[in-house]
């Protein structure tokens, strides 16, 4: 790194003393570990002690998961490469500070990746820009996958949330030695990240842990009852030839796990994980979230949310304008999928598969059934749940849509998901190229907007549009202005 000089002074965090690296006035703190390696379905533990200084300059491994071959764009800027977990002690976290920060916001960074993949260290995720603008910047990693997200009978529910828990508290004990106001925290992430922190901002086992969150194409729906998620356990189970139970799956291997979920992501998979509802939360683009009915999540997110739960946290809410491009554009599905498969694809997750599909377009004219499918599943799976969690929530809320239209798969790729993380993070550059997700030249000046934007929440809350409110405004951050925004078709085939 320019100009960089050995190493910053000592820290003390939980279990000892770390030193990072310091460079053009920013401190790299990397693969802190915040618990201690984790046990086969065990709640996380505090690290053991170490003598002497650890040297904060490696990021360590990601939880074991596998990323698979994606066409035509190269996701490895946005999730990383895979892992096999290493040692198993990945219950890490990256922290960028500015040199001389004192008493300076924070912001915790939640990777996506549909709870089964992802990292903290994706580059996409370098929290420098963040530094730079003045705030403490962390970001962590969680379990994932059977070991995260599957409510095992006999083991603790909703361990990757408990994960992010515990990492939170870490902050709130050791953030003011990196410069960091501990009564000023902003949690934020994107897609499974984001989904978890809806979750988090009603949970009772949360409070006080951050103020403000950022929730970014992501909402309160993807949850599950405990009983429809032990469909997963025990398909999982007969694919693994071990009993449903701790005993069962303590004796899988992480190789034997990444086999098996790649098995049941499939289509084909005979796996019927629709609630009482005939509606599946995820619509197939992942078998593994949160469950509701524990500690962490009593009730259903947007219930808890109506009677009150998380008034307290300033949220910022949205999503991107064509989410589902990134799933069916690069693959093809968008221009090549036939009417009778769309409705198929449709149907496995949501009553009146035809219905949904006309409202958004099929059988008109010029609109082909998969441009009709990739539009009416944004407004299923991202958009509309969104809006449905800011006009539940009892607190002030601000909800924002990414616009801009990425030129990436011949001009086709759009608004998709995820698109909007390399302006958040200024990682424009990551993001650029033949393969990359933003095309061959974004726009900085977009950048500087969103990202400023961002900080500035951090910092104070302040943003320069109006709350979301009954007048429906929502900021199109490539516009540049807030909108009035109509129910979306949506709304008619989702619960209320």
């Amino acid at each position: 790194m320019a100009n960089e000089t050995p190493f910053t002074p000592n820290v003390i965090v939980d279990g000892g003393a770390v030193r990072g690296i310091a460079a053009d006035g920013i401190a790299r703190f990397l693969g802190i570990a915040y618990a201690a390696p984790p046990q086969r379905f065990a709640l996380p533990r505090q690290p053991d002690a170490w003598e002497g200084v650890r040297d904060a300059v490696e990021p360590g491994p990601a939880a074991p998961h596998r990323v698979g071959a994606f066409p035509m764009i190269d996701p490895t800027p946005l999730i990383g490469h895979g892992s096999d977990g290493g040692d198993g002690d990945y219950l890490r976290l990256n922290i960028w500070a500015p040199q001389d920060a004192e008493d300076a916001p924070v912001m915790v960074f939640i990777h996506g990746g549909g709870f089964v993949v992802g990292s903290k260290d994706a580059p996409v995720h370098d929290g420098s820009a963040f530094a730079r603008s003045g705030i403490v910047c962390v970001a962590i990693n969680y379990r994932l996958g059977i070991d995260g997200f599957l409510p095992v009978p006999g083991a603790p529910t909703n361990l990757g949330l408990r994960d992010m828990i515990f990492a939170l508290e870490w902050v709130q004990r050791n953030i003011a030695g990196f410069g960091g106001n501990a009564g000023n925290v902003t949690l934020f992430g994107e897609s499974a990240g984001a989904m978890a922190i809806a979750d988090l901002v009603i949970s009772p086992l949360t409070e006080g842990l951050f103020r403000r969150a950022i929730i970014q194409s992501g909402h309160g729906a993807m949850v599950r009852e405990i009983a429809v998620a032990q469909r997963l356990v025990r398909k999982l189970a007969k694919l693994l030839g071990v009993a449903p139970d701790l005993d069962g799956f303590r004796s899988v291997s992480d190789e034997m796990a990444m086999d098996a979920i790649e098995k049941v992501a499939k289509p084909t998979a005979r796996l019927d994980l629709r609630g009482a509802d005939g509606i599946e939360p995820v619509f197939g683009i992942s078998r593994f979230i949160p469950v509701y009915g524990d500690d962490v999540l009593p009730e259903k997110p947007i219930d808890a949310l109506r009677k009150g739960a998380g008034r307290n946290v300033e949220i910022l809410i949205g999503s991107n304008a064509e989410e589902m491009n990134l799933y069916f554009v690069p693959s093809g599905v968008r221009r090549k999928i036939g009417g009778l498969l769309a409705r198929w694809l449709l149907g496995k997750s949501l009553p009146q598969p035809g219905k949904a599909l006309r409202a958004y377009g099929f059988r008109q004219k010029g609109v082909r059934p998969g441009e009709a499918m990739t539009r009416a599943m944004t407004d299923l799976v991202f958009r509309w749940p969104a809006r449905q969690y800011a006009e539940a929530h009892q607190g002030k809320t601000w909800m924002y849509e990414f616009d801009w239209r990425s030129p990436a798969c011949g001009g086709e790729l759009g608004a998709c998901h995820g698109i909007e993380m390399p302006f958040v993070f200024d990682t424009l550059a990551c993001a650029t190229g033949p393969r990359g997700l933003a095309g061959e030249a974004p726009p900085q000046l977009l950048a500087d907007r969103v990202h400023g934007i961002w900080a500035g929440f951090a910092r104070d809350g302040a943003l320069p549009w109006p709350q979301f409110g009954s007048f429906r405004q929502v900021f199109q951050l490539a516009r540049g202005q807030a909108v009035h925004e109509k129910v979306m078709p949506a709304a008619a085939f989702l619960p209320e």
